[in-house]
């Protein structure tokens, strides 16, 4: 069995490579050709945190496997990460545990592939400068991932702790090779942002739709709770809205379901699942003017693909600690 650390699955799996492999996810989840379960809550009040446990199988790469995450609001005020995470890989034929990954990092890996999957076929093709909300390691993997899939010139930054901000405009401006500016509120960020990625903790929406320009397309990331929500009602409502998991999405989110509560939007205004565009069996972008929203809840077959990536990849380039149970 093969131990793979942070900086293994950062190493073994490239920003281009999670992609790929996500995007495969989506086309074998919409064949039916994957299995997933609904994911296991286990809701902890006393921590404001949550537990989840999420089972997979993905046939055609002989995957199969879980990741068990913990989200905990509270942990960044104390110096700990708000996402934890591990990932175990099993051999699908025999069932031989095969690897158990640091799932923090993979999480937040797939995560931004996932939004980058949608931002190809949601945004304009011209679309050069992007907006994120939340500075946390969600927020970079976001950035990180859009500039992969458009010619990204100019970013914003907004997140309520300043020096947080600023961190991340100096690092990610380093790491992309372009100008990533600390914004002073939602506004600035969106008077000229085309892509917008909100990856955030709030309950409340972290920016008003007035100031949305139009032809924006918005990565929803954040809201993953029924009372949460990231993204004002009336985006929801004009928006063109794609979602990873409909199911999943209907059930867990207060991006959809405060909207749908207000009788401003309704289930079936929801354009299409992922694997639909991936697939072409439904349209993306179609005018330049629409607003497009992909909102994400995490689904555990995007995890098992990227783990499985950068396993396969991981053993080529012998990275981590083999050991025996």
């Amino acid at each position: 069995m093969r131990l793979l650390s942070a900086r293994d699955v950062r190493v073994a799996l490239p920003m281009p490579a999670a992609i790929a492999a996500v995007l495969r996810a989506f086309a074998e989840l919409q064949r039916g050709r994957a299995v997933l379960p609904p994911r296991t809550h286990l809701d902890l009040p006393d921590q404001q945190g949550v537990a989840l446990f999420m089972p997979s199988l993905l046939p055609e790469t002989g995957s199969l496997g879980f990741k068990a995450i913990t989200l905990f609001d509270r942990n960044p005020a104390i110096g700990l990460p708000g996402i934890q995470a591990v990932v175990v890989v099993f051999d699908a034929p025999t069932g031989q545990p095969r690897a158990l990954l640091d799932g923090t990092t993979l999480t937040a890996l797939r995560t931004g592939a996932g939004s980058a999957v949608a931002t190809d076929l949601l945004a304009r093709p011209d679309a050069c400068q992007a907006a994120v909300f939340g500075a946390g390691p969600q927020g970079r993997t976001q950035l990180e991932a859009v500039c992969c899939v458009r010619p990204i010139r100019r970013a914003w930054v907004v997140d309520p702790d300043r020096a947080t901000a600023h961190r991340f405009a100096e690092e990610m401006s380093s790491g992309l090779g372009l100008p990533v500016e600390v914004a002073s509120s939602g506004a600035e960020a969106l008077r000229e942002a085309e892509i917008v990625c909100t990856a955030t903790v709030s309950a409340r929406p972290v920016f008003d739709d007035a100031d949305l320009r139009p032809g924006t397309h918005v990565n929803a990331i954040g809201s993953y709770k029924p009372h949460v929500q990231e993204v004002p009602s009336a985006t929801v409502a004009r928006a063109k809205v794609v979602v990873d998991h409909l199911e999943s999405a209907l059930a867990e989110t207060g991006d959809l379901l405060a909207p749908i509560s207000q009788g401003v939007f309704s289930a079936e205004s929801i354009h299409a699942e992922l694997g639909e565009l991936v697939l072409g069996t439904k349209p993306g972008r179609q005018n330049a003017e629409e607003i497009t929203l992909y909102k994400s809840v995490g689904v555990a077959v995007m995890d098992l693909a990227a783990a499985a990536a950068a396993l396969e990849r991981a053993e080529e380039l012998g990275l981590g600690a083999s050991f025996e149970l």
